[in-house]
């Protein structure tokens, strides 16, 4: 048996394994050139959020068919926000690109894009630097991760809205309603829509479910007392007041029947309020909701009737002032 130098053999061995690995390389299919296109915007398979590479991240690129594409958008997506940016307004909008990368940003995959831009096509058109400044001031004000997300995918007009207009609101909910900040960033959470709510109609509701209702701010919150509109509040309360179910607390906030909590009247389908709270049927509501509605337009009626009534006196009066001056002015010039 004859054995081989040691040379030979580490030179036999390096050989062979080159060529298994040449044979192995020359079974791998060439991938197709195209398939480059993507490689700095790839896309996660299994969250669909885009990695995006400095050129798509340009502010001032234009919107269009390629660079959607780049963007991990897929070829329905991005013909779906074309045709949207050209019934809109036109086909070149400036600063889309920013925009959609701030939504990029702020956590929301291709799909949630896509539905933000449908239910309210505005934020289209809102800048890339002013929403990256309303997404940080709803950050200030408590919506942290998760939360964020959320209430912008369920209620996109948020980041439409000035930061004047929302900060407005949450200060007049800590300073006029005396909710706490943790209170205040649950409602915003929960009831995003009291952005562009007029501030005297959340008032009154507040202080209808204050003094009317007699509840407190937390079982406001834990009910969700302001998604829900004030004749549903008024209607369902008065209903359950009417038929001897609720009472309003005294100065002490004792009653003489236990009252069902807000959230279990307020915050529930109408047919479990019928059938587990107010015992009674679906045409007696309906009959008690006509009512409800001629008597409320016969208050409005009359409260426009004072205030006409009113300004007519006041009319009177400057009337009344007016000619009291020419007199006065008459006699000194005599």
């Amino acid at each position: 048996m004859s054995f081989l130098p040691g040379w030979h053999v580490l030179r036999w061995t390096l050989r062979s394994a080159t060529c298994t690995v040449l044979s192995r390389r020359q079974n791998i299919p060439q991938q197709p050139v195209m398939s480059t296109c993507r490689l700095y915007c790839s896309t996660d398979r299994r969250t669909n959020q885009p990695s995006l590479s400095p050129k798509q991240l340009q502010p001032g690129r234009d919107l269009s068919l390629q660079a959607l594409l780049d963007m991990g958008f897929t070829d329905a997506q991005a013909d779906q926000i074309l045709e949207q940016a050209n019934r809109s307004r036109g086909s070149k909008i400036e600063n889309a690109a920013s925009m959609l990368m701030t939504l990029f940003v702020l956590g929301l995959n291709t799909s949630s894009v896509v539905k933000v831009l449908q239910k309210c096509p505005e934020v289209m058109y809102v800048n890339g630097t002013h929403l990256q400044q309303r997404i940080d001031n709803l950050r200030r004000l408590g919506l942290l991760e998760g939360s964020l997300q959320r209430v912008v995918s369920h209620y996109p007009p948020i980041l439409t809205l000035p930061l004047k207009r929302v900060n407005m609101v949450a200060r007049f909910f800590r300073e006029k309603c005396a909710f706490t900040v943790q209170q205040v960033t649950e409602i915003l959470r929960d009831s995003p829509a009291v952005l562009q709510t007029d501030l005297g109609q959340l008032e009154y509701k507040f202080q209808y479910a204050y003094f009317r209702i007699g509840v407190r701010q937390p079982e406001m919150v834990k009910s969700k007392l302001f998604r829900v509109t004030l004749d549903e509040v008024r209607c369902r309360h008065s209903f359950l007041e009417r038929r001897g179910l609720y009472q309003t607390p005294d100065k002490k906030g004792q009653t003489c029947i236990i009252n069902p909590k807000l959230n279990d009247f307020l915050n529930v389908p109408e047919e479990t309020f019928l059938n587990d709270i107010a015992k009674a049927t679906q045409e007696e509501f309906e009959v008690f909701q006509k009512l409800m509605a001629k008597e409320w337009q016969e208050e409005d009626d009359e409260q426009e009737r004072d205030t006409g009534a009113d300004s007519d006196d006041d009319d009177d009066d400057e009337e009344e002032e007016e000619e009291e001056d020419l007199k006065s002015g008459y006699s000194k010039r005599k």
